[in-house]
């Protein structure tokens, strides 16, 4: 049951911890090409202004990844919780930057 608990608790937690950098790697992406271009400022303060977002889900979703090498079943659960919550956010977090700058269509 513990190896069951422990298996799933890893792979949501490296669930959360792709979405989270994901939602840093697009930020990081929309920077680049908003200090690359003329009048893109208003672009990189939105992204100055998302980057706590980007941070503190990566960081919770890292430190659930670190929970998950615990033999205790209850950190596990907890591994779960943030993990998905932290995924959760970042993925919210990123379909919201991309709708807001989506071009074409």
């Amino acid at each position: 049951m513990g190896t069951i608990v422990n298996l799933i608790a890893v792979v949501v937690a490296i669930a959360g911890l792709l979405a989270a950098l994901g939602h840093a790697g697009y930020l990081a992406m929309l920077n680049k090409a908003a200090k690359d271009r003329a009048g893109g400022s208003p672009i990189a303060q939105y992204v100055r202004s998302r980057w706590a977002v980007a941070g503190g889900t990566t960081a919770a979703s890292f430190l659930a990844l670190l929970i998950t090498g615990s033999d205790a079943i209850p950190m596990d659960v907890l591994a779960i919780v943030l993990a998905a919550g932290s995924g959760a956010v970042a993925t919210k977090a990123l379909q919201s930057t991309q709708q807001r700058y989506r071009s074409g269509g």
